[in-house]
């Protein structure tokens, strides 16, 4: 079976970086005020307080990982691991794999995102760079054309790249029987990181890359892709990978998962 990478990434706002575009200096200035600097400057730009790509700071990227006979969910790094290392590690497991990248709204946040802060961080990801310089197949089924599947962003396609059509990835697991989000969702994740909860972040972006995972294999079924036993295999061994997590939010998965 060829690797199948579903990926998440959870972000806040780059108070370092608003701080040294707009000429502040942020020395002793509290790192809340800045935070509520950062808000309201872009609240009365756009009418939402939500950053622009290159101004999210990344402080976890979580994985799901199907190859040969295991699947795997996981956070990179450590939780004090910095932004580039959680970067650069993503870019290695595309380096070492070549994976099948799939996302929810991958091509609209997290990849936009992961250009913005490699490119600032210097981190190296030749392959995922590649556009068939050095393997010929990339230049048809690249990561980086929209309309190529070697990453496919499930609700780009499933809304036939109708940015009106687009659907919340916790309402369509839902929908489809799966657990959905439990406790936590974006808008949560900046207040989590000043309480020091990064934990609870990289457990949330765990829980979405496998909702991601299960809405793809229900995709995968439509497709024809998978056969009906070929998909309750899928499943059985996705909530056999869960079961054996004995950690809380695997656990409130689990008990959520109908």
């Amino acid at each position: 079976m060829h690797p199948t990478l579903v990926f998440d990434i959870e972000t806040i706002p780059d108070l370092a970086g608003f701080a040294a575009v707009n000429g502040i200096d942020e020395a002793g200035l509290p790192q809340g005020e800045l935070a509520e600097m950062a808000l309201l400057a872009r609240r009365q730009k756009t009418g939402s307080d939500f950053m622009p790509h290159h101004l999210h700071r990344i402080v976890a990227i979580s994985c799901t990982l199907r190859s040969s006979d295991q699947l795997k969910v996981w956070s990179l790094g450590e939780p004090d691991s910095s932004e580039a290392e959680l970067i650069q590690r993503f870019y290695d497991g595309i380096e070492r794999y070549t994976p099948q990248l799939v996302s929810w709204n991958g091509g609209g946040f997290d990849l936009p995102v992961l250009h913005y802060r490699a490119l600032i961080h210097g981190v190296a990801a030749a392959r995922y760079w590649d556009w068939g310089d050095d393997d010929k197949e990339f230049k048809w089924n690249s990561y980086l054309g929209r309309y190529h599947t070697r990453h496919l962003d499930l609700m780009d396609v499933l809304a036939m790249f109708q940015p009106r059509a687009n659907a919340p990835l916790d309402q369509m697991a839902k929908l489809c029987g799966f657990p959905g989000k439990l406790g936590m969702d974006g808008s949560k994740v900046l207040q989590a990181f000043q309480n020091g909860e990064i934990d609870a972040i990289r457990n949330y972006c765990e829980t979405d890359v496998m909702n991601t995972w299960l809405v793809y294999l229900r995709f995968q079924k439509m497709r024809g892709t998978l056969t009906e036993a070929a998909y309750a295999a899928e499943i059985e061994l996705a909530r056999n990978t869960v079961q054996a997590h004995p950690a809380a939010h695997w656990q409130e998965f689990l008990a959520a998962w109908a």
